[in-house]
This record gives C-alpha cells, sequence and structure tokens, in this order.
C-alpha cells in the first residue's frame, strides 16, 4: 500500500550568461524573461491540486543559473510561494548560484528573502581548467564567493568536477584540498562525463587517462572523509546532507515547474505514482505552457535503481511504501545480487557493499 512520501519542490530558472561546453541541462544563453515568475506561480497553481494541501520539507531552484534572478524578482516569487504552500518547519531552501555572477549585496538579499542554502558551481580552483570547461569565473572569484557563502549561510555546498583536461592527480586532490579549507557544509564531488548533444560531445576534449581518474576520484573521496565529509550518495559528501538530495534518493514526491521541469507524484487515493514534464523551450513555457503525465508502471525498479544510489542504504520498508511493490517481488533480484557481492542485507537494511558502490551500474541492471 503506497504512503505519502516527503514532499518538495523544484524550481528551473533557464538562462546563463554563457552555456558551457559540457552542460545538458535545460539551460540557454541570455533571453526574454518577461512573464516568467508570473508562469511559474500560475504553474504551481495547477500542480497543487496533486498534493492537496500537504507541506513542503524542501525547495531547490536549480538551472541555468538562478542567481541571475534580480532581488525583486526573487521577492515576488518568494511572496508567492508564502502564500500558496505550507512550508515546513525546518525548511532547506537552495539556491544554486555561479561564482561569476555573484554580488555580496545579493547574497545577504538571497538569505533576507528565506534562502537558507547555496549551491555554488566551481567545478575548480583552477584558471586553466576553468577555461576548458568554458567557465566564467575565475579560481579568485570562485574562493571569493565561497568566502562571502559562509559567512552569510550556515550552509552552503560547493560543486567540484574532476577528470578534466589536463587535470593531473595532484591538480585534482590540490582542488578539494582548497574546498575543504572554505569549510562548507557539503561538497559534491564528480567526474566530468561527455554527454551527448554538448558541444564536448561534437568536439571531445582530450581527458587523462582511465587509470589517472580512477586514483583522483578515490584519493579525492579519502580526502573528504578523512575530513569529515560523509559520503552519504555516490557523488555527494556532506557534514549537513542535503535533504532535498535525499528525498529524490528515497524515491519522495516533487512537484517540479519552471521550463524543462520534472515532477513525481504519489497518488495515494488512486494508488499510482506519476511523473510530470513542462514545455522545455522558454519561450514556449511563457507563452504555452504544457504539460505531459506520464503513470510509472515500475515503480519498483526506478526505486532502486534511486535508493541504491545511497551509501547507508534502506530499510526494506521503503519498497512496499514509496511504490506500493512487496519485497517478495523482488526478492530474487536481491538474492542474484548478494550472491554477486554487490549488495549486503542486515535485518531490515538493504545497503550496496563497497563491490556494488563501485559497480553500480551492474548492481542496477539487476532490478531492470
Amino acid at each position: 500500500m503506497l504512503q505519502l512520501p516527503p514532499l518538495a519542490l523544484y524550481i528551473h530558472y533557464p538562462w546563463c550568461v554563457k552555456k558551457c561546453p559540457y552542460c545538458d541541462f535545460n539551460s540557454h544563453e541570455e533571453g526574454d524573461k518577461n512573464g516568467y515568475i508570473e508562469e511559474l506561480l500560475k504553474d504551481l497553481d495547477v500542480d497543487l491540486d496533486y498534493v492537496q494541501g500537504r507541506s513542503i520539507h524542501s525547495i531547490f531552484i536549480g538551472g541555468g543559473t538562478p542567481s541571475l534572478m534580480s532581488e525583486a524578482d526573487l521577492f515576488k516569487l518568494f511572496e508567492g510561494l508564502k502564500l500558496r504552500l505550507n512550508f515546513n518547519e525546518n525548511i532547506e531552501i537552495t539556491l544554486e548560484t555561479n561564482p561569476g555572477t555573484f554580488e555580496i549585496e545579493k547574497f545577504k538579499a538571497f538569505r533576507k528573502i528565506g534562502i537558507n542554502r547555496l549551491s555554488i558551481g566551481v567545478q575548480s580552483f583552477d584558471d586553466g581548467h576553468l577555461q576548458s570547461l568554458g567557465r566564467i569565473h575565475s579560481a579568485q572569484e570562485a574562493q571569493k564567493a565561497c568566502i562571502y557563502a559562509s559567512d552569510i549561510f550556515d550552509n552552503f555546498n560547493i560543486d567540484l568536477m574532476y577528470g578534466l583536461q589536463n587535470q593531473s592527480v595532484a591538480n585534482c586532490l590540490s582542488d578539494v584540498r582548497q574546498a575543504i579549507d572554505l569549510n562548507p557544509a557539503h561538497i559534491s564531488f564528480y567526474q566530468l562525463t561527455i554527454e551527448p548533444n554538448t558541444l564536448f560531445a561534437k568536439y571531445p576534449p582530450i581527458l587523462p587517462k582511465e587509470d589517472d581518474i580512477w586514483h583522483m576520484g578515490d584519493l579525492g573521496i579519502n580526502l573528504l572523509e578523512d575530513n569529515g565529509f560523509s559520503r552519504y550518495e555516490v557523488s555527494a559528501f556532506g557534514k549537513i546532507p542535503s535533504k532535498h538530495n535525499i528525498n529524490y534518493w528515497q524515491f519522495g514526491d516533487y512537484l517540479g515547474i519552471g521550463a524543462g521541469a520534472h515532477g513525481k507524484i504519489t497518488s495515494v487515493k488512486e494508488q499510482v505514482i506519476f511523473r510530470t514534464l513542462k514545455s522545455k523551450a522558454p519561450k514556449d513555457y511563457i507563452n504555452q505552457r504544457k504539460k505531459t503525465i506520464e503513470i510509472i508502471n515500475n515503480p519498483e525498479f526506478e526505486l532502486m535503481l534511486n535508493a541504491l544510489r545511497l551509501k547507508h542504504g534502506f530499510n526494506e520498508s521503503l519498497l512496499l511504501d514509496r511504490s506500493g511493490v512487496s519485497i517478495d517481488k523482488i526478492h530474487d533480484k536481491l538474492a542474484h545480487a548478494q550472491k554477486l557481492g554487490l549488495i549486503e542485507r542486515r535485518k531490515n537494511l538493504i545497503r550496496p557493499t563497497d563491490k556494488g558502490f563501485n559497480f553500480l551500474n551492474n548492481l542496477q541492471e539487476i532490478f531492470l
């Protein structure tokens, strides 16, 4: 029997100063933003019918570069959100920001409006690597943004990439040390991947050797964990784990508003889980916002796909509560994964082993 999971809100702001060559997100260089905030709130009004007064435990404003929003637009957005939503007492509200677009007064405005967590897209503290990634900020600007963030926010995240063009293992570990020294509450540390339909896919950079990339990841993870950043998900390390991230990986619900935004909603009354998808192009979203709704037919697979990314595992009751499927249905697949040494089961806990975490794709495929 399906139970109602926590509910989050994702808000997509699709514009950037410049599209990065590795980025496959729904982001576009500066365009006409007139009417976008109003459309976000209209979009939310329609989706509120699905959640009937449920409270929101986290909000994530991503992009694009949502820190490009003016203080006036952010104020208008949050005034509209507060009128429509019940915020949990300890709600986590995250805004993605680019070090090349910040101002100290803007950071103060974000905090005053109600944002209590920043996610700063640093990627590297090396000017050469930033240039090869097409970033618009310098290493000095990245340092400065993080220092200002730590003065204003108790909780901020630094995004770091590794496996970059011309990057050595020593370069990578230098980036990790600099991030640690800035004392964020959270660090996202992930490998650069070449995604289809990006500039890097068309003009691939020459990346380090696979062995070097493996050492970057392995030594970087050890360094983070040795300095108090607990690895709770594949690429997430937190002194304060992100509530919003954990809700995704535990197959929680989330409303998704904005151009190209995805949502996932549980209907206990109808005993179904469905996804929503909004018009992708910003112009289409503003002028003729459309929504696609799709029933999730194999929720147990989707739950396992997500929950197996959690380093410390999950209680097996989560499967029934969040997917409506009994653990008995996947008993043989669990037994097979356990026999291969990819998961372990203790009492009611299911968690990937170190081997399972290192070969996560192989583990996830078992549950297809």
